[in-house]
């Protein structure tokens, strides 16, 4: 039986994930589950992970959620090239640093910009108070500091002349604010020319298409005040959060 992929394109753990697989040849069944009508609160998909969250997988009768740990599993069991998760302990450690430090530094102030330029307008009829936005956007750019100077330094890649999970986690997460009209590496030639390289390392048709669910979802939000309210709800929710 394929490797099942539980999946929603519009997040970026499940595209990291999407992009590591379909660049490895790994074969997969993709299951997609789509965040924004509740399909993750489904009696069938909580059997795959009671969490009601993706990316999950099923390998057989085997169940495993939470992006890094999928990565590292799928990265071994098929023995992916070693660069994506190196055997050399230190190497590896590099990768896991990185791994262990982004949710908090990077994704988590990524995914805020993109929520309050994406999403705010649409659920409050205003645009985001200037104040929390400059806040939101100095915390990334603090984040970005400390990844260029702690992580990447003068090295191609964060664990040295080849890509790796850390990389590929990396540079999805800062795609975020990117969609949403908003470049966090603007003004930066040293991070602009490692993203420059990770895409071109990873490929530009399959960076593309992953990415492409972010347009989809702007598209389609465009509809939620008519059609699901209850949804609409949810999300101001998740966003006023953000403006204590």
């Amino acid at each position: 039986m394929a490797l099942q992929l539980y999946v929603d394109l519009a997040s970026q753990p499940c595209r990291s994930v999407y992009i590591f697989v379909e660049k490895n040849n790994i074969p997969f069944e993709l299951k997609e589950v789509r965040l924004m009508i509740g399909e993750q609160h489904s009696e069938e998909f909580q059997k795959v992970n009671p969490l009601r969250k993706v990316p999950a997988i099923k390998d057989g009768d085997f169940a495993l959620a939470e992006s890094v740990a999928i990565l590292k599993y799928l990265a071994c069991k098929y023995q992916t090239p070693d660069h994506w998760y190196p055997a050399n302990l230190q190497k590896r450690a590099r990768v896991d640093e990185y791994l262990a430090w982004q949710h908090t530094a990077l994704r988590l102030q990524a995914g805020k910009i993109f929520l309050m330029k994406a999403m705010f307008p649409l659920v409050t009829g205003g645009p985001v108070p200037e104040d929390k936005m400059k806040e939101a956007q100095d915390e990334l750019a603090q984040g970005l500091k400390s990844f260029q100077e702690k992580f990447l330094q003068d090295k191609p890649y964060i664990a040295g002349m080849e890509i790796s999970l850390a990389d590929l986690v990396a540079i999805v997460e800062l795609m975020q604010p990117l969609g949403v009209g908003y470049d966090p590496l603007e003004g930066s030639a040293t991070l602009i020319s490692w993203r420059d390289r990770v895409k071109m390392a990873i490929g530009k048709d399959l960076f593309d298409k992953a990415h492409e669910a972010i347009l989809n979802t702007m598209e389609s939000l465009k509809s939620l005040p008519e059609s699901q309210p209850e949804i609409l709800a949810a999300f101001k929710a998740s966003i006023m959060k953000y403006l204590k």
